[in-house]
């Protein structure tokens, strides 16, 4: 057995790091063992959120018998804290630690109301079930509130995450480390929705209690050992040093270039573009091509693939010297192909054209985000990165969760309007207020490709220029 598992060894040191996934992310500064510990953070977010946004928020509605606005306006409080992302990382930039830390204390901080918010919750399910003798509205505010921290906490701990993945991984190795630690984020998500959906298929209030609490000590140990030996400690600071304010640094920020201002925009409308159909495409399927619930229900899973796809080739362009804005703009491309394919499938009324969309639309969000993110850990400078992943985090977010619930709100509208006979007899089908939200997403996204122009060339003249500066060195 011992000169089998010696042979298995040295055959795997023959294999190429190109054949393994992300091996290549791995550097001296920081190697493949602790950049996977690292990214477990992300797997907590991703457990998190599919608790939230996914099994509670069906639980709460069919199960519990919770009015469906009541549950959207709770799955919508964690966006509250999304603005807040910026000044999260901002705090964690200007830390001054007795133990030489930046950003361990706000990890752990994360950590910690994530967790809070996940405790709290099973006792307010269990009045929100009627198995108690308090009144609802204490079930429905411990809800809010349990939602609220939950969000808090994922937010703090996903920008701060980011920002240590910023400071330990050194500039050529970010867009196959940006790539990895989203790539986990997907990961836990798909993980954490199988086993939701396998622990809870014989539903009962207790079960679901157990699963939230589960998912509870889950989120603590991933944490404690994503962040156990991360951050190195620096030399002591004197504590009595005065700190700069948020709203000065904000501001050198947004002065240090126009750049910096129109990413914001630029991830905000891509962001948007990418996100104002995330509740829609399920009942579009149902609905207008007839697609069974078990048809339906596998959209997540083509989405998820093509994010991948998406994520792999993003991180091979950009490891190949690509510019990360142009990298984002062949992704709102393959955006554009995608909402095509999805509303030329109603009146061809094919099942394939719409899947072949829903992977494209994973596919071009992962090229899109994946370029953004790295284009602000590029520009991010070393005493700023934690204020700088802040409000790439910031506008995503922010911009996703309006743009979800502007799409609802559209859809439902323009299909009432419809089904009126407002536009006529032929357009009065279910697919109209569908197609009509797919429609703003096309033209968000040209808006969003007028807007990165712009980048792509101050990059490319900023490459050119550089590349002159080298071979006038070499020369002399």
């Amino acid at each position: 057995m011992t000169k089998l598992n010696e042979k298995l060894a040295r055959n795997w040191k023959r294999l190429s790091p190109s054949l393994l996934p992300f091996a290549d992310a791995a550097t001296v500064e920081l190697p493949l063992g602790q950049l996977l510990r690292l990214s477990l953070f992300q797997v907590s977010v991703g457990v998190s959120i599919v608790l939230l946004v996914g099994t509670l928020n069906r639980v709460m509605i069919v199960e519990l018998g919770v009015p469906a606005w009541l549950v959207a306006l709770m799955v919508s409080l964690p966006l509250v804290f999304a603005p807040f992302r910026a000044l999260v990382g901002f705090r964690s930039d200007a830390h001054r630690s007795a133990l030489g830390w930046r950003r361990v204390p706000y990890l752990w901080l994360g950590t910690l109301i994530q967790f809070g918010g996940l405790a709290i919750m099973p006792f307010a399910l269990i009045v929100l079930s009627g198995d108690s003798n308090g009144p609802v509205w204490v079930g429905h505010v411990a809800a809010a509130l349990a939602f609220l921290l939950v969000g808090a906490g994922l937010h703090t701990t996903q920008t701060v995450g980011l920002a240590l993945a910023t400071d330990l991984a050194p500039a050529h190795a970010r867009p196959r480390v940006v790539a990895l630690l989203c790539m986990m984020l997907l990961v836990g998500m798909l993980a954490s929705a199988l086993a939701f959906g396998a622990l809870l298929a014989n539903f009962s209030e207790l079960r679901l209690i157990r699963v939230v609490q589960g998912a509870a000590v889950l989120t603590m140990g991933l944490n404690m050992i994503a962040l156990w030996k991360q951050e190195p400690r620096r030399a002591l600071q004197p504590l009595i040093m005065p700190r700069p304010s948020f709203a000065a640094s904000w501001n050198a920020y947004l002065r240090q270039s126009e750049r910096a201002k129109r990413r914001l925009l630029v991830i905000a409308l891509g962001t948007a573009a990418f996100s104002m159909e995330d509740i829609l495409l399920e009942p579009y399927g149902g609905q207008v091509l007839h697609l069974p619930v078990g048809a339906t229900t596998a959209l997540t899973a083509m989405l998820a693939i093509g994010s991948i796809c998406g994520l792999w080739l993003a991180a091979r362009l950009l490891g190949g010297g690509a510019d990360p804005h142009r990298v984002s703009a062949y992704g709102l491309l393959a955006g554009l192909a995608a909402f095509s394919a999805v509303i030329f499938a109603a009146p061809l009324d094919s099942a394939r054209l719409f899947g072949v969309g829903t992977v494209l639309i994973g596919f071009g969000a992962g090229l899109f985000a994946h370029g953004t993110l790295t284009a602000t850990m590029n520009q991010a400078r070393r005493d700023a990165a934690g204020m700088a992943l802040g409000a790439w985090g910031a506008a995503q977010a922010s911009a996703a969760g309006l743009a979800i619930a502007l799409g609802g709100a559209i859809a439902d509208g323009v299909s009432t309007f419809a089904a009126q006979g407002a536009f006529g007899p032929t357009v009065a089908g279910p697919a109209t207020g569908y197609i009509a939200v797919y429609m703003i997403e096309l033209m968000l996204m040209f808006v969003t490709l007028v807007a990165i122009g712009p980048l792509v060339r101050h990059d490319a003249r900023e490459g050119g220029a550089a590349g002159a500066f080298e071979l006038g060195k070499s020369a002399g």
